[in-house]
Formats: C-alpha cells, structure tokens, sequence
C-alpha cells in the first residue's frame, strides 16, 4: 500500500512539473514597449493568441531616403506606419530547458509582417513631395532578447511583397515589387 501511494505521489509530481514547465514556457499575456532602430521610432504591443503564438500590433515613424535626377540633393522623408504582426516564437521550451530567460517573449520568432504606409502625414526636407501609400507582406525570421528587466534587442530578416496604392481613389495600382525587411531594433518594455 505504501508502495503504490508513493508511486501516485510520484506520478503526481511528474505530471504536475511538466504542466509547469509547459505553462513556463509560453509568451507572455501582454508586453508593450517601444523600439528605435536606424531608420524609425514603434510603439508595439503583443497579445498572447496561445502559448507560442503573439499577434503584434506597431505604430510607428519610418524613415527613407531619396535621389534622383528631380532633386538636386539627396533627401529625406519621415512617414507613419500601422503594422499587424502575428509571431510564433519557436523555441522558448528549449530556452527554459536550457535556463534561460523567455520573460518579454525572448526568443527566435517567424512572423508575417503586414505594413502599411499611408501618404496622411510625410514629413520631408523637401516641398511638394509625392508619396505613394503602399501595402506589403513580409514573412520574417528574428531573434529578441532581454537585457536586463526592461530593455531588449531586436533583430530580423524577411522577403516579401509590396503593392503601391493609386493616389487618386486609395486603390491598388498596377506597380508591385519586393520588399526587404532588415532590422536592427533596441527597446524599453514597459
């Protein structure tokens, strides 16, 4: 009899470590920050969708730069960007299995980066600038890590697709091409 309850407690015990450490190992509920890289400022947000998958949502100001046979010098623009962002973060049990930190959703990640650039705000050091919205679709590969409670890096690389809008009536134009997604990001959690 002692044999069996102490096989039960032991089963028991098994049982309830691996749900925790299943349960430890997921992406957090909430995490909002903010991030600047070499070419913008973003205010993100992630919601735990399950507990490897996050649906990011990002506001924030890109910049790029422009040359041409129109412009005596190079110049410069600053516009808005919404972004809709759903990550799976592959490896977060491993990195609890090997003792390290996952809190902020530290980890690799592959995500379908959804942008938008509307033409509503452009801010230029140049007059009569003519920006053309544009939509894309990027899948991306990543890494975060944390440094420290609230600050963190970030890093991704993706290929994708970019669809120009008409400026006249906000419809898809006839002009599509690839869209690089390459970033360098470091970031306070709040």
């Amino acid at each position: 009899m002692k044999h069996n309850l102490l096989r039960a407690c032991l089963v028991f015990c098994i049982y309830y470590s691996s749900q925790a450490q299943t349960s430890s190992s997921s992406v957090e509920k909430s995490v909002f920050g903010i991030q600047t890289g070499f070419l913008g400022i973003w205010v993100h947000h992630e919601a735990k969708l399950s507990n490897s998958i996050a649906l990011r949502t990002e506001l924030g100001l890109e910049a790029g730069i422009f040359d041409g046979a129109k412009y005596p010098k190079t110049g410069y623009f600053l516009v808005p960007a919404i972004t809709l962002e759903p990550r799976w973060y592959y490896n977060l049990n491993k990195r609890v299995k090997k003792s390290r930190n996952i809190s902020g959703n530290s980890g690799n990640f592959i995500a379908l980066k959804t942008t938008y650039h509307p033409d509503v705000i452009v801010v230029t050091n140049y007059d009569n600038v003519n920006f053309i919205s544009d939509f894309s679709i990027v899948p991306t590969w990543g890494i975060r890590r944390q440094i420290g409670e609230h600050f963190n890096y970030e890093t991704g690389i993706g290929i994708g697709y970019i669809h120009f809008l008409n400026p006249n009536n906000v419809s898809f134009d006839n002009e599509a091409d690839l869209a690089l997604n390459l970033h360098l990001r470091l970031g306070y959690r709040f």
